[in-house]
């Protein structure tokens, strides 16, 4: 695909409404490590755990967002991260199908609740696919990471399930394991990345697509400031990415940080823990 997304700066920006799901962090914790970021000698606190994704619904419900919750389940303190349940695009998800077994058994309670939220078709992926971890969505394109959790051949079921176009980006470093850890899509034409999360080839992608586009520097991209839910005027962020909150704030964006220092501590922030019903 050659065409060039525009990177022109409209003279104002407004916030559009958006339906989001979430889960429960009653069963967070770090008891395996699955990324580069967990550590199961390293403690968390559990209420502060709590306090930060309370905090983090509650901007969304004040800036009037619609926000589901889906309850966490005893053994998977993962749950949390419901970026990584599914794709949704026009009222059909393509649910998970993780990579590591102490996820896998998330499929399957998302799955359920997806079906009773009347989304039709849902169905679990047949190839190993996490969600829009993986998959984020530009416009009317898909751009979907090819690295330690969504196999590229993935990529092609995510083609044919939503009729959508699907742009694969390589990932190269461990610690942006995930696309949304490395990649923040702004609105349509706006994308912000850390270029050395991906291979030559992905970024040379990147960079025709979007001339001009926000990039990140290692401090704020391992501070989690890529990992963000914006609606297309308000960037909810982690609080520790200072530069990018600048260059947000920059482009007419209205950055709002939100401490995630527990989450982090599983290698989740923001975008990881919420899922955009489209």
């Amino acid at each position: 695909m050659t065409t060039t997304v525009s990177q022109s700066e409209p003279v104002t920006r407004s916030a559009t409404t958006r339906h989001l799901l979430m889960c429960s962090p009653e069963h967070f914790t770090v008891r395996y490590s699955i990324n580069p970021w967990m550590n199961p000698e390293v403690p968390v606190d559990r209420d502060l755990a709590l306090e930060q994704w309370t905090r983090l619904r509650g901007v969304y419900e004040r800036l009037g967002h619609r926000v589901e919750v889906l309850e966490g389940a005893p053994g998977l303190p993962d749950m949390v991260f419901t970026a990584n349940a599914a794709v949704v695009h026009g009222g059909r998800a393509l649910v998970a199908n993780f990579a590591h077994p102490q996820r896998q058994p998330e499929s399957a309670a998302f799955l359920r609740w997806f079906r009773q939220a009347g989304y039709a078709p849902a169905e679990v992926a047949a190839l190993r696919n996490e969600g829009e971890g993986d998959i984020l969505t530009v416009g009317r394109i898909m751009f979907a990471g090819n690295g330690s959790r969504t196999s590229l051949a993935a990529h092609d079921e995510l083609r044919e399930f939503f009729g959508m176009p699907v742009i694969s980006l390589d990932l190269v470093d461990p610690r942006f394991y995930h696309l949304d850890t490395a990649l923040a899509v702004l609105d349509p034409h706006t994308v912000a990345y850390y270029p050395g999360a991906f291979s030559d080839a992905g970024l040379a992608v990147l960079e025709q697509l979007f001339p001009g586009a926000i990039l990140a520097n290692e401090d704020d991209a391992c501070a989690f400031g890529l990992n963000v839910m914006c609606d297309g005027y308000n960037v909810v962020m982690s609080d520790g990415a200072p530069d990018l909150a600048k260059q947000y704030e920059a482009r007419g964006f209205n950055p709002i940080g939100v401490g995630m220092s527990e989450l982090m501590k599983s290698g989740g922030s923001v975008k990881c823990c919420t899922l955009e019903l489209r």
